[in-house]
């Protein structure tokens, strides 16, 4: 229970940049750990952190500035077909197309990255 509290506080501390950051880099673990749980055939797993990864996707939709240009636009359909890509590899036991999900996600961590200087 400390933990949680702890993590709980140290988020609502931190830099914005560095929060999304976070999300973007619990989303490359989770797929790590869908990838662990396809190669192992755990269905449970497998789908307990597609749907963790799914939660942060969403969490990164709900925070998208849309007054703020065409950005927001792109950043959201960007995170949908990560989320749809997600839901077909589930289903499918495709690793490639989770792969890809983590390809797109580590070029929105080096973006993030220069464009905010973290």
């Amino acid at each position: 229970m400390g933990i949680e509290v702890y993590n709980q506080q140290s988020a609502i501390s931190d830099d914005p940049y560095v929060l999304v950051l976070k999300l973007y880099e619990g989303v490359i673990k989770y797929l790590s750990f869908v990838k662990g749980a396809m190669q192992d055939g755990n269905v449970e797993s497998k789908f307990t952190y597609i749907n963790k990864t799914i939660a942060i996707f969403d969490e990164l939709r709900n925070v998208l500035d849309f007054d703020g240009g065409e950005v927001a636009y792109y950043l959201d359909g960007l995170y949908l077909y990560q989320i749809e890509t997600l839901f077909s590899a589930g289903i499918d036991d495709n690793i490639n197309a989770v792969n890809q999900v983590v390809k797109v996600t580590q070029g929105l961590i080096d973006a993030w990255k220069e464009e905010t200087g973290l």
